[in-house]
């Protein structure tokens, strides 16, 4: 049995869906947003970036930059929007930065609202997905045994280019964007794989959970429905993940998010200071920081605390520890 293409088709019609109704809109792009088409574009960049390392990688290069461009400029409108909801009640905050702010939401919006049409995903016939439909018809897709073999590797791949980035960096984070975003958004995919492969990947959980997991195993995780797997469905072969090890991506995530989202308020007010006021960027930092007050932490504070927990967390292998093996539900011996 060949599953890869019904996972495309499942988030591909998520998102005609949203796309029937955006068309139906003034503004496409900012209804798009509201409604959160970014999730199934986080799943099918997903798929797409998966395959390209199992088959056919040409092809599912181009349709992972097709479904990268629309999701990274919903993420653009996400930034300058949230930032400027979020410090819109501190009174401190000139009306010229939220001003600014603003109007890069707006231009955020207006430059998906021309991706939408340029790139034909609002056309009346939809070009852009049939053209895509009739790429995955011809993709040379594999057995469901020997896919799953393939996901195997290529989480072994995936996990062993993280490591080697943390190891470049020696957990001397410099800069928010480039290194503490950057390392999120590579552990983030780990999470994202098994929701967008709708089944073929599962959790197992030892008998024994190590000592230095507890840590991990916090109430907020633990019950997360974003930790919880699609069902298995038909399928017969699955990778196996470790539940607890799991979690601990999972808490790895979400505390590089909360530093992130911290030290990205303070780039994003620092920018619209230069921006309207021409300041350089000793000065400008120095003037964000006075705006943002004292329970702003510093950038220099929130890299150390980033590059703290992810150096406790790759020293206690975590990730080498996730991926068990790959099961099959057939009465057979080995795989």
């Amino acid at each position: 049995m060949k599953k890869g293409p019904a996972r495309f088709v499942y988030f591909l019609n998520k998102l005609q869906v949203l796309l029937d109704n955006a068309a139906k809109q003034k503004n496409p792009a900012l209804w798009l947003y509201s409604n959160d088409a970014r999730t199934p574009l986080f799943m099918l960049e997903g798929l797409a970036k998966l395959y390209t390392q199992v088959h056919n990688k040409k092809k599912f290069t181009k349709l992972k930059e097709q479904f990268k461009l629309l999701e990274d400029t919903l993420g653009a409108i996400d930034y300058y929007d949230n930032i400027a909801k979020d410090i819109s009640s501190n009174k401190k905050i000139p009306a010229s930065v939220i001003a600014y702010l603003q109007a890069q939401t707006r231009e955020k919006v207006q430059s998906l609202n021309e991706i939408l049409v340029e790139k034909e995903w609002l056309s009346p016939s939809y070009s852009r997905i049939k053209k895509i439909q009739k790429k995955l018809n011809e993709a040379d897709w594999l057995e469901e045994k020997e896919e799953v073999k393939a996901i195997n590797e290529f989480y072994g791949e995936a996990i062993y280019d993280i490591t080697e980035f943390i190891q470049t960096e020696a957990y001397h984070f410099n800069n928010i964007e480039a290194d503490v975003h950057e390392l999120r958004r590579k552990l983030r995919w780990l999470s994202i794989y098994p929701q967008a492969i709708q089944g073929s990947i599962q959790l197992t959980k030892n008998k024994i959970t190590p000592k230095h997991l507890s840590k991990y195993l916090t109430k907020e995780i633990t019950t997360s429905l974003y930790n919880k797997m699609p069902d298995a469905g038909d399928s017969t072969y699955f990778l196996m993940l470790e539940q607890n090890y799991f979690y601990s991506l999972s808490w790895m995530i979400a505390a590089l998010g909360k530093i992130k989202d911290k030290g990205l308020h303070t780039v994003a007010v620092k920018e619209a200071l230069q921006q309207n006021a021409g300041l350089a960027d000793a000065e400008a930092l120095k003037r964000t920081y006075q705006l943002l007050g004292k329970r702003q932490p510093k950038l220099e504070v929130l890299l150390k605390e980033a590059a703290t927990i992810s150096k406790v967390f790759f020293a206690e292998q975590n990730l080498e520890n996730l991926v068990v093996g790959i099961k099959t539900t057939k009465k057979i011996s080995k795989i």
